[in-house]
């Protein structure tokens, strides 16, 4: 059985140990890109930049693996989503696991997460709505991702930057 005091306390003693009212500002610039994988480019093209609106910005050979593509979205504030293939290598399919991918989150404007919900319900993907402001899905490869109707920083109304 899981001792919710045990956690709460431990929580309350790594947030006292931790969080500081005078927080330094972070070394980083900010998110370049976050690399995730694609079994089929246009597939994923489409899905991305058609159904949910992110730009494709650039496609180019991968460094690492010749024959496999490197290509990126834009979403917002500077931010990238990128992608590799890796024909011939038959990866498998994508799998949440302990220590692995939990989810992607990104954030939108209201009115675009009222307009991609309804794109997302035109077409056929399914999706968990959580709070009347986030919208988990998977991609074509499975990867979960979720569209949060909360400014950057916020999470159901609780500051988190």
């Amino acid at each position: 059985m899981i001792d919710l005091a045990a956690i709460e306390a431990e929580r309350s003693r790594i947030r006292e140990t931790y969080l500081r009212e005078d927080r330094p500002a972070s070394s980083a610039q900010g998110l370049h890109h976050f690399a995730m994988l694609s079994s089929d480019v246009e597939r994923t093209v489409r899905f991305y930049q058609d159904l949910l609106e992110f730009p494709l910005t650039e496609i180019f050979e991968n460094r690492d693996y010749k024959g496999s593509n490197h290509f990126f979205f834009d979403i917002g504030n500077g931010n990238l989503l990128a992608f590799f293939d890796f024909p011939g290598l038959d990866l498998g399919p994508y799998q949440e696991v302990l220590g692995g991918l939990h989810h992607v989150a990104i954030s939108v404007e209201r009115a675009n997460w009222e307009r991609l919900r309804g794109k997302l319900d035109a077409a056929g993907v399914e999706y968990h709505l959580e709070s009347d402001a986030s919208i988990y899905f998977r991609d074509p490869d499975g990867a979960r991702l979720e569209l949060l109707a909360d400014p950057l920083g916020e999470m159901y109304g609780h500051r988190v930057m």
